[in-house]
């Protein structure tokens, strides 16, 4: 039996399979596998919210200096690293870039952090601005619930105002702003206390760059730490820009016992501050 001829395809046939085929591959293709809104195209971003995750964190950090051991961007560092395991563990949020520039004192004089070089500086009236800026952008492309998760103490108040005045203009929307207390608490007074749980006295934990600061630094981001000269320093003070601590015997193991409570506490307060909304 003679073998039958192959079958011919057009150009035109050949063109419109490829094309099919591009097209299959493409309705394979998935966003990336991340939380974190910058690494989104607008389209892949758009499909989220859509398919429900209505939640954005503004992780809100500073540039500041900690003492001669910590990097300037510590709060910047570890308000992206908490933000995005609370949003891992919530599900249906994504988070913001890094707000890095906040009130940190003044520049004439210098005050309060603006003593020391790298720290940055601007006033409250244009950080409170931005956030609002920042939060009715979220609310106009569909996220309902605008989080603010502030990693430094001097801002707190300005976060308040921001929320109180969002939430006003917002009264006859669906859109909320809010500040879950749980976040800052945990990371200060609450992790105080667990380090005491543990024997250590507040003139080792400190509250600036101190014990607990630079623990919480460990677990985040070590390699902004310098561990090796830390270690054989003399004690240092507030001359260097650590108040009221020690970070000698600071450590990764103290550190995640406040980032995991930060986390867990966070997370919970968010879930009742969301619940049914």
């Amino acid at each position: 039996m003679p073998n039958s001829p192959l079958p011919r395809f057009s150009c035109r046939q050949i063109f419109a399979f490829s094309l099919l085929l591009l097209l299959a591959q493409l309705a394979r293709a998935q966003a990336p596998h991340t939380v974190q809104l910058q690494d989104l195209t607008w389209t892949e971003l758009r499909a989220q919210i859509a398919a429900g995750k209505t939640t954005v964190i503004i992780p809100i950090g500073g540039t500041e200096q900690s003492g001669p051991y910590v990097a300037l961007g510590k709060h910047n560092a570890r308000a992206a690293w908490l933000s995005q395991q609370i949003a891992q563990q919530l599900g249906n949020a994504l988070v913001a870039p890094v707000v890095a520039y906040v009130p940190e004192g003044g520049y004439a004089p210098p005050t309060a952090h603006m003593r020391f070089p790298g720290t940055i500086t601007i006033p409250d009236s244009t950080f409170e601005q931005m956030l609002v800026s920042v939060a009715n952008s979220f609310a106009v492309h569909g996220f309902r619930d605008i989080v603010f998760l502030g990693d430094h103490g001097g801002y707190q108040n300005d976060l308040k105002r921001v929320v109180a005045e969002l939430n006003k203009a917002w009264a006859q929307t669906r859109v909320r702003a809010f500040v879950p207390p749980a976040y800052y608490e945990s990371s200060s007074t609450g992790f105080a206390q667990i380090l005491r749980q543990h024997g250590f006295h507040d003139d080792e934990i400190g509250t600036h760059a101190g014990m607990a600061d630079t623990s919480l630094q460990l677990a985040v981001a070590p390699q902004m730490v310098r561990l090796d000269v830390l270690r054989h320093a003399v004690k240092p003070g507030a001359v260097d820009g650590v108040y009221g601590g020690d970070p000698r015997r600071s450590s990764a193991q103290l550190g995640k016992l406040g980032t995991d409570a930060i986390v867990s506490r966070t997370v919970a307060a968010i879930h009742e501050e969301t619940v049914g909304h």
